[in-house]
């Protein structure tokens, strides 16, 4: 037997539900007919709320009187199990919502809602519950039984998802136990991951970091595959990417004056004399000269990173031109390594910080930035911004 009957009136209608009917034959009977009844009384008065509404909210429910009424009860609990895990949790903000102004009328002033809108999700709570949660009462409602019960456990949650949502994050470097993921190009890796774990180590001892080496033509990809912040030079990149230039600096000649004696004004004849080691990312036997002056040098070798440069260079022949601040850092463990100007003017690009703008408001994410412009100033006395 089947029966269409419209859901939309049943909350005006008294604490009747079609999960009722799982009773037996007779109480099936007595059940369906009483809320056809209240079906079509209630029907008239929510014409009032739009006939669109109403054909939208109207459910067909199909009654087996043959199946045993356990097997109906047993139904009826799986039913209500996978409405749970489907539960739309702005339904149960409705409810207490109504629950606390006894009114659907309030209730939807209240949310910014239209009436129809809030009966009809305290419709499908309802359904979801499988039990009455609202009876009338004079002119508004009253919680059922188990309304109550639901309201009473529900609260104490509410507000404390508000009160997490709403109150101000403490955030304690001292005791954060962050791990953060920071891009690093190789030269970055000289000057600033020793003195930032320096810094993490006295004032944030429980973070952690995971250096990923990156450069201009990775670290796009990088930034998007969940980095937190990076520090590299950089040529364009997507607008949700925050960049802040921390410095600018030239090139020098970085050679072993044991080996090589060069003079202090630099001639290009002398450069182009030498053998070069190079760093190129390329894989190859050209670099920023061969870019910049179009004339290739003598390379001998070419490397991937700046790491072992000092020790290529050290008791050899080999010159290499590199970035100032990266022949400061190799000197300070090499110290009989000298430098020349180059003969010639090659522009340094910017080395930049990094991060995604989802990261803005992060925390530690904001102190480690911080850190990182810290040190940035401290490496160079006077920062330049291209």
């Amino acid at each position: 037997m089947e029966a269409a009957i419209s859901w939309a009136p049943m909350l005006a209608s008294p604490a009747i539900s079609c999960f009722d009917c799982a009773g037996g034959v007779g109480d099936d009977w007595l059940v369906l007919s009483r809320m056809m009844i209240s079906s079509t009384e209630g029907e008239r008065k929510h014409r009032a709320a739009g006939a669109a509404e109403l054909e939208a909210t109207r459910l067909v429910v199909t009654l087996d009187l043959r199946t045993p009424p356990i097997q109906q009860i047993g139904y009826m609990s799986r039913m209500n199990a996978s409405y749970g895990r489907d539960l739309d949790l702005n339904l149960l903000r409705v409810f207490a919502v109504v629950a606390d102004t006894g009114s659907v009328t309030a209730a939807a002033s209240r949310l910014y809602l239209t009436q129809p809108a809030v009966s009809a999700a305290l419709r499908r709570l309802t359904t979801t519950v499988g039990a009455p949660l609202f009876v009338r009462r004079g002119r508004g409602l009253a919680l059922t039984s188990r309304g109550e019960r639901l309201h009473a456990a529900l609260v104490p949650h509410l507000q404390a998802i508000v009160d997490a949502a709403l109150s101000e994050p403490h955030w304690n470097p001292a005791t954060s136990e962050r791990t953060l993921r920071l891009g690093l190009s190789d030269t970055a890796e000289f000057w600033l991951l020793p003195p930032l774990l320096r810094v993490l180590a006295r004032e944030a001892p429980r973070m952690r970091l995971i250096a990923i080496p990156v450069q201009f033509r990775t670290i796009a990809a990088a930034l998007a595959g969940g980095l937190e912040a990076a520090v590299t030079v950089a040529d364009e990149l997507p607008a949700t990417v925050r960049r802040q230039s921390l410095f600018c600096t030239g090139f020098v000649c970085l050679f072993d004056p044991r080996h090589t004696r060069l003079r202090r004004a630099l001639t290009a004849e002398d450069y182009f004399a030498l053998d070069h080691v190079i760093v190129s990312y390329n894989g190859d036997l050209r670099g920023i000269v061969e870019d910049v002056v179009q004339r290739q040098r003598n390379i001998r070798c070419s490397v991937s990173t700046f790491a072992n440069l000092g020790a290529l260079l050290d008791d050899s022949a080999l010159v290499a031109t590199v970035p100032a601040l990266v022949a400061a850092q190799i000197r300070e463990t090499r110290r009989h390594l000298a430098t020349r100007p180059l003969p010639f003017v090659i522009e340094g690009t910017p080395t930049e910080l990094l991060w995604p703008s989802s990261t803005d408001d992060d925390d530690a994410c904001r102190f480690v930035r911080s850190k990182i412009v810290d040190l940035a100033r401290s490496v160079l006395p006077k920062p330049q911004r291209a």
